[in-house]
C-alpha cells in the first residue's frame, strides 16, 4: 500500500516563511512596495472623502437657498444696467424670503489716506448697499455697527473683511477714516468673511442716501442678492430674470453661489481618481517586486526544493509554500500600507481642521488588493518551483 506525503496547514506557515527569515533586506523591499501603493489609496480615498465631508458641511451651514441677479449684456454686447425696481419686483416673486440690492460706484477710488497717489488704487470697490445685506447674506458683524436710517444718511462706511485687512482697519469708530472717492468717511464696522458673496470682502460699503447724495448714485443696482424658501429656490431661479426686467429678460443674470462650491467635488472626484491611477501603477510595481524576489527566490533555493522533494514532498507542497510565502509578503505589505494610509489621512485632516473619515471600503479594498497580489504575483514562481525534478535540483547545486 502506498503513502502519500502529506502537509498539513499547520506545518506551512513555518515551512513558508523560511525564506522570508533568511532573506530579509529582501522580502523588507518587497513589503515596501505593495505598503506604499496601498497606502497610496486609503490615503487618496481618506482624504477626499474628509474633504469633501468637509465641504458639504460648508455648503449645508452657508445655505444653497442663496441667489444672485446681476447685469448681463445686450444682444449687440452692451452692458445693461438692472432696472430701479429690481428689488421691489424680486420681492414680491413667490418663495423669496428676503432681498438686498447692491451697486458698484465706478470710479470711486479708496485710500487709506489722502496722500496717497491717485494712480495708486488699492484694487478695492466702493458699493451701495442697504440695511437688508446682512440678513440676506446671512453675514454678521466682526467689529462695530451696520448702517441704520440715521448712519446711511452721511459719509459713514462699513468696510468688508479683506478691504479692512488690507487698508490696515483695527477698530472702526468716529476717528477711524478713509478717503473714498475724494472725500473722508468715517468706519464704523468691519463685516466677518461673506464666502458666498467674496466681492463684499473686497468692499467698503456705502448707505444708499449718502450715495446719491456724494456720488450721483442714480438707484440702479448692478447685484441683488436673494435668499429664498430653500425647497423652492429652483423655482425662484427660474422667475427672477422675467421678474426683474420684464420687458428684456434675456440681459440679466441669475446664479447660486453655492454652486461654485458644489462644483469642487467634480474637481476633487477628478483628481481622485488620477492619484488612485498612480496607486495602482505602485501596486503594480510592488507586483513585480514579489514576483521578482519569488523568482529569484526559487532560483537560489533549487537544493532545498530538490531535497524536499527528494525526501517526498509532491510537487502541490513546494508550489503552497512558494504561494504561501508569496502571499505573506502581500499581506505584511497590506497592512502596514493601510496603517500608513490611515495615518497619513488622519495627519491631513487634522491639519486642515477636517473630520477625517476613513471609508471602511478603502481598508477592505486593499487588503484584498494586496491578497490577490501576492496570489497572482506568487503563482508562476510556485508552478516553477513545483516542476523542478528533485534530480535537476540536485545536480544543479
Amino acid at each position: 500500500m502506498t503513502e502519500y506525503s502529506r502537509l498539513r496547514a499547520v506545518d506551512l506557515l513555518p515551512v513558508a516563511t523560511g525564506g522570508l527569515r533568511t532573506r530579509r533586506v529582501r522580502a523588507a523591499l518587497s513589503v515596501l512596495g505593495i505598503a506604499i501603493g496601498i497606502a497610496a489609496i486609503v490615503a487618496v480615498l481618506g482624504i477626499t472623502r474628509s474633504s469633501q465631508s468637509e465641504l458639504l458641511a460648508r455648503i449645508d451651514r452657508l445655505g444653497t437657498n442663496l441667489l444672485t441677479v446681476a447685469n448681463g449684456q445686450s444682444v449687440s454686447g452692451e452692458e445693461t444696467p438692472l432696472p430701479a425696481t429690481a428689488e421691489g419686483t424680486i420681492a414680491q416673486t413667490a418663495g423669496v424670503r428676503s432681498v438686498a440690492a447692491t451697486a458698484e460706484l465706478d470710479g470711486v477710488n479708496i485710500y487709506r489716506t489722502d496722500q496717497i497717489p491717485v494712480y495708486r488704487t488699492s484694487g478695492l470697490t466702493a458699493r451701495v448697499a442697504d440695511a437688508d445685506l446682512l440678513r440676506t447674506l446671512d453675514v454678521h458683524m466682526s467689529q462695530g455697527l451696520f448702517f441704520n436710517e440715521a448712519t446711511a444718511r452721511y459719509p459713514t462706511t462699513v468696510l468688508g473683511h479683506d478691504a479692512a485687512q488690507q487698508l490696515g482697519i483695527t477698530q472702526p469708530g468716529q476717528h477711524t477714516r478713509i478717503f473714498v472717492g475724494g472725500r473722508w468717511f468715517v468706519v464704523i464696522g468691519v463685516l466677518q468673511p461673506v464666502e458666498l458673496a467674496p466681492e463684499i470682502d473686497q468692499s467698503a460699503l456705502i448707505g444708499v442716501t449718502a450715495a446719491q447724495d456724494y456720488f450721483g448714485y442714480d438707484t440702479h443696482p448692478t447685484r441683488v442678492y436673494v435668499r429664498t424658501d430653500t425647497e423652492q429656490t429652483q423655482t425662484v431661479a427660474g422667475l427672477l430674470a422675467a421678474a426683474t426686467n420684464p420687458q428684456h429678460p434675456e440681459t440679466v443674470r441669475v446664479s447660486r453661489p453655492s454652486d461654485a462650491l458644489a462644483a469642487r467635488l467634480a474637481v476633487a472626484d477628478s483628481t481622485t481618481s488620477l492619484f488612485l491611477g498612480l496607486g495602482a501603477v505602485a501596486l503594480l510595481v510592488g507586483a513585480i517586486g514579489i514576483a521578482n524576489v519569488m523568482v529569484i527566490s526559487v532560483l537560489e533555493r533549487r537544493g532545498e526544493i530538490g531535497l524536499r522533494r527528494a525526501i517526498g514532498a509532491a510537487r502541490r507542497h513546494v508550489a503552497a509554500q512558494f504561494l504561501t510565502e508569496s502571499v505573506l509578503l502581500s499581506i505584511a505589505g497590506g497592512t502596514t500600507g493601510v496603517i500608513l494610509g490611515v495615518l497619513i489621512t488622519y495627519s491631513v485632516a487634522g491639519y486642515q481642521g477636517w473630520r477625517p473619515l476613513v471609508p471602511a471600503t478603502a481598508i477592505w479594498a486593499g487588503l484584498a488588493a494586496a491578497l490577490t497580489i501576492g496570489a497572482i504575483a506568487g503563482l508562476y514562481p510556485a508552478q516553477r518551483a513545483a516542476r523542478l525534478s528533485p534530480t535537476d535540483a540536485l545536480r544543479s547545486t
